[in-house]
């Protein structure tokens, strides 16, 4: 079981956006990976229906158990848990669940967020798209799950500013990993 170092902290399963530990730290600056896992009985989605207007992904129960869904287990201060839950929208296109985590040191109990607002007609954009490429790459998520993500259809998002803001925090060498 993974022993949490900071005294008022939760274990959170991020499976989007969120697996790359610079998104997340730019959200939550306490994030700490803690290892990845993978959620069983569930499919990863993209048809969130985003603030922007892009679709953003969900964790969709399907109660089948060749479906799994990988992520990436991190160590959160509860204080900063209102800021993880402000960007990720609770209430307002994502609600929030505890999952069974399957993992390398057995099954953890973690908090998630899943879809309440979907379109299966949107696509991501190019930078959410690779925000979720880089976090499954950067922990090592298995090949066929990096295949699946790469292949996956995006457009470019119209708007060029937020797109060179998105890319730049993928960039930014001031930001700790």
């Amino acid at each position: 079981m993974y022993k949490l170092t900071q005294p008022e902290s939760f274990i959170y399963f991020a499976y989007g956006s969120n697996m790359s530990t610079r998104r997340l730290r730019h959200r939550t600056p306490s994030a700490k990976p803690l290892g990845i896992g993978k959620l069983a009985q569930h499919q990863l989605v993209l048809h969130k229906i985003g603030r922007d207007g892009s679709a953003k992904c969900d964790i969709q129960e399907t109660g089948q158990a060749h479906d799994i869904v990988w992520g990436v287990l991190f160590e959160i201060c509860t204080e900063e848990g209102h800021l993880l839950a402000r960007a990720e929208g609770l209430g307002f296109g994502y609600e929030y669940k505890t999952v069974r985590v399957n993992s390398n040191e057995g099954i953890v109990i973690a908090g998630s967020y899943y879809a309440t607002h979907i379109d299966s007609s949107l696509r991501p954009f190019d930078w959410y798209l690779n925000f979720v490429l880089k976090g499954a790459e950067e922990h090592g998520l298995p090949n066929s799950y990096l295949n699946y993500l790469k292949s996956c259809l995006i457009v470019i998002d119209p708007d060029s500013e937020r797109r060179k803001r998105n890319f730049s925090i993928l960039e930014d060498d001031r930001a700790k990993l």
